[in-house]
């Protein structure tokens, strides 16, 4: 059941008369800014700085929601807020950006492509807020909508800097819209990045690597932002591929093991 479905309009009118709080919702505008400014930048032509706006409309998106869990101000309002948002910035502007960028050639295939890779975005997200209170937090369900325009972004990051030949690039791109379409309407299972324990003491030799990782990213950004956000792309899918042969191999070794104990008890008795 729908949370909406449990609140009477007297008492949405009491909540909205409450206000709202002011910190994370302001984090979630800048997030809608920098996905608005992706779509202009991409109307005008300018691919590489829209593709750098939606990555940091996706900082923001990750900022709103740790400020409401750290402050303790999460709100039904927030919710709801940040999923128009993320609709927008992380769905429509990567959407229509792809389209102009390398779809645009393949007609009416390239422009299905793009609403496919936007309706399953919306559904992603329409799922979320049906489950979010029923569903385990350290897990997505699906690839996050801001993580598959993510992708869409670094990837063309990544061809502007190794300057890619055209025909390469438009077919890719293609299966690429595919593949996270199905992803974010899949039931892989993503990490959320949302254990407390994260933000806790941690051993001095993560702080070395954060300072190293840092320093790649300054030097090559291009390549290390793709390589991050196709890494978490098809780690759904290997985390499943993983859990199946466990449990594949599962039902032989009970066998073994039973056998074992059977062949034990059989000489204990003779």
């Amino acid at each position: 059941m729908n949370m909406n479905d449990q609140i009477t309009p007297s008492e949405r009118r009491e909540n909205l008369r409450k206000g709202v709080y002011l910190l994370p919702n302001l984090f979630t505008t800048g997030s809608l800014f920098a996905g608005f400014y992706s779509i202009v930048a991409t109307m005008n032509g300018n691919y590489y700085v829209a593709s750098w706006f939606i990555l940091v409309s996706g900082i923001f998106d990750v900022l709103d929601g740790k400020i409401a869990r750290l402050t303790k101000t999460t709100s039904r309002f927030g919710v709801e807020y940040d999923s128009l948002s993320d609709l927008v910035a992380f769905g429509v502007a990567p959407g229509l950006l792809i389209y102009s960028w390398a779809l645009k050639p393949f007609g009416k295939i390239g422009w299905l492509a793009a609403f496919l890779y936007v309706v399953c975005g919306a559904l992603r997200l329409a799922r979320f807020n049906v489950q979010i209170n029923s569903v385990e937090s350290k897990r997505f369900i699906g690839l996050p909508i801001p993580a598959a325009a993510c992708v869409l972004a670094s990837c063309i990051l990544l061809f502007y800097y190794l300057g890619a030949p055209a025909t390469f690039k438009k077919v890719s791109i293609l299966l690429l819209i595919y593949v996270l379409a199905f992803l974010m309407v899949s039931n892989f299972r993503y990490f959320s990045f949302k254990d407390p324990g994260l933000v806790k003491r941690q051993p001095f030799g993560f702080l070395v690597l954060g300072i190293f990782v840092i320093i790649v990213v300054v030097a090559r950004p291009e390549i290390f932002i793709f390589t991050i956000f196709f890494g978490y792309m098809i780690s759904g899918p290997i985390s499943y591929l993983l859990r199946f042969l466990r449990w594949r191999r599962k039902p032989h070794s009970d066998i073994a093991e039973k056998t074992e104990n059977e062949k034990t008890e059989s000489e204990k008795t003779a």
